[in-house]
């Protein structure tokens, strides 16, 4: 005899109060997991206050079961119950840092990126730590909710009689409460979530399979794609052309009530100090084709033309020749190009679809000064670093550049700050600067200040790409700069729009002129009623404006 039976046998009285907490608890779980939603916004109390159909149905088959198939069944329905459990909390993760759900097909490979996001919030043994964790919440799940099912299947067994009754009662109330829409807490009584829950996912994959084979015929078929050289671009000959992202800028910055203020005060000074310079800005807004994150989702489809939603998209589309707003200006032999990525800490092989002759990674600016969590500069350094390598020195052709600025990065903590552009040296300046700002952990655990970092982050963005165009900018510079999307749900709000203020800025009256019937706000400041295009409209409206000619070319 076991000590465990001993034990079980000398405490009869304990032994059935252990007995019934374990089965209220397997109960409580099983009903936790078929009523769990899968966003954070509906975790109310009235969500677990409903009688899932799912609850009833598997009573029924394990009730009609013999043993050892009840058993195999039992099993089976607990590791589904686990699996379904783990997607619903990635959905509340994706909602919350993407606004869209988890995507089974696509998404797996965005989790090495919240595991680097993560070190550089928490730092790598708090990263490593959080893995662990999720490992051993998985495992978890699996062993309690399994260990869960067959229990309740046992107590069903052992309670055959009740457990029928109860069984058809349970019928009986969920369908004549459903037929009523009876509500309780402010929710319906009856649910048929789990059920939802799956055939959503299912759709989902079946829609991305065969979103597949539509957007590689998509991406085949370019309006530009057989456009002669010397008929792309003609209007731009000569001209500097900066094609600029800040990361996370999007329309909440501008529009928000708590970030707004220090935001329009920076778009304000800074489109008056452009102009004491020379330039002139329009702006507008661009609906993103992503959020929250994956950033270059958002250059694709700026620089494409193309709707590029997804990871499955981005790699379709990278391993074509689709003519990119950027290989346009290679194309024509007219420009020497070139891509400033301080976030790129690895190969890179977009560069041949983007058409830049030459990439700077983040190893390849000179940089030897502390990161900023994510970001592995200041926007500053990076645009120097630009100044320095490319921009300021002698050519025989003028630069076509694209540039991505990083400081504006979730978690917004710490934010560098302005320095003396002839102080920046190799960027060690900034170590004291980093040092004081705030915890990372601290912002992230606020949505108010993380909001407050957030509209500082972007005002120093701003700052230092507005001040590199009044020092360095020409006659012939055009910048082109906007935001690759909106920030994470904390910030934005649940139900934020995608918008994203994009500007045009030139010395030239004749670029801005060219754009005259665009419909764009005068500044750096697009109105709340300015034009709201599809990001992945840019592409064809900016070559159409500056004179390329169309040619039809389809796949």
């Amino acid at each position: 005899m076991s000590v465990f039976t001993r034990w079980r046998a000398a405490h009869p009285t304990a032994t059935r109060v252990l007995d019934r907490t374990l089965t209220v608890l397997s109960v409580a779980l099983v009903l936790f997991a078929l009523l769990l939603p899968n966003t954070v916004r509906a975790l109310t109390p009235g969500t677990f206050l409903r009688i899932p159909v799912e609850a009833i149905v598997g009573a029924a088959l394990l009730l009609a079961l013999p043993r050892r198939p009840r058993l195999a069944a039992a099993v089976c329905a607990g590791l589904a119950l686990a699996a379904l459990t783990v997607l619903n909390l990635l959905d509340m993760g994706f909602q919350e840092y993407l606004g869209r759900g988890f995507n089974l097909v696509l998404d797996w490979e965005l989790l090495d990126d919240a595991q680097s996001y993560a070190g550089d919030t928490m730092g790598e043994a708090g990263a490593l730590g959080l893995a662990v964790g999720a490992v051993v919440l998985v495992l978890l799940l699996c062993a309690l909710l399994t260990l869960s099912v067959v229990r309740v299947a046992g107590l069903l067994v052992r309670h055959r009689t009740v457990a029928v009754r109860s069984t058809l009662a349970a019928t009986v109330v969920w369908t004549v409460t459903g037929a009523l829409g009876v509500q309780l807490a402010g929710a319906p009584v009856v649910s048929d979530h789990a059920s939802a829950l799956v055939r959503g996912q299912t759709e989902r994959v079946r829609a991305t399979l065969r979103d597949e084979a539509a957007f590689a015929r998509e991406a085949k078929s370019d309006a530009f794609g057989a456009t002669p050289p010397a008929e792309l671009v003609p209007d731009l000959r000569g001209k500097d052309m900066i094609f600029t992202f800040i990361e996370s800028y999007g329309r909440s910055a501008i529009e928000d009530p708590a970030i707004r203020p220090g935001v329009h005060r920076t778009l304000d000074a800074s489109t008056e100090e452009l102009a004491k310079a020379g330039f002139r800005a329009k702006s507008g807004w661009l609906t993103s084709a992503t959020y929250g994150g994956s950033s270059w989702l958002g250059h694709s489809t700026f620089l494409s033309g193309l709707w590029i939603a997804n990871q499955q998209r981005y790699r379709t589309a990278t391993s074509s020749d689709h003519l990119t707003l950027t290989k346009a200006f290679r194309k024509t032999g007219a420009w020497r190009t070139v891509g400033v990525m301080p976030g790129v800490q690895k190969a890179w092989p977009e560069a041949e679809f983007y058409g830049l002759d030459k990439v700077y990674n983040a190893f390849q600016l000179g940089y030897r000064g502390p990161k900023f969590s994510w970001s592995t500069m200041p926007d500053q350094y990076a645009l120097e670093a630009f100044q320095r390598l490319e921009h300021g020195k002698k050519r025989d052709k003028p630069l076509m550049a694209e540039v991505i600025l990083t400081s504006s990065h979730q978690p917004w903590a710490p934010i560098p700050e302005m320095v003396g552009w002839d102080e920046l040296g190799d960027g060690r300046i900034f170590e004291g600067i980093e040092k004081r700002g705030a915890d990372p952990a601290d912002v992230v655990a606020s949505s108010a200040r993380s909001k407050e970092e957030y509209g500082k982050s972007v005002q120093y963005s701003v700052t230092s790409l507005t001040e590199w165009l009044r020092r360095y900018g020409g006659d012939d510079t055009v910048l082109v700069f906007l935001g690759d999307h909106q920030p994470i749900a904390r910030v934005s709000g649940d139900d934020a729009s995608r918008d994203v203020p994009v500007s045009i800025v030139a010395k030239d009256p004749e670029v801005l002129e060219k754009i005259a019937d665009w419909g764009w706000t005068d500044g750096l400041e697009p109105a709340g009623d300015a034009p709201v295009w599809k990001m992945s409209a840019f592409r064809d409206r900016f070559l159409t404006a500056y004179g390329s000619t169309p040619s039809g070319k389809n796949g």
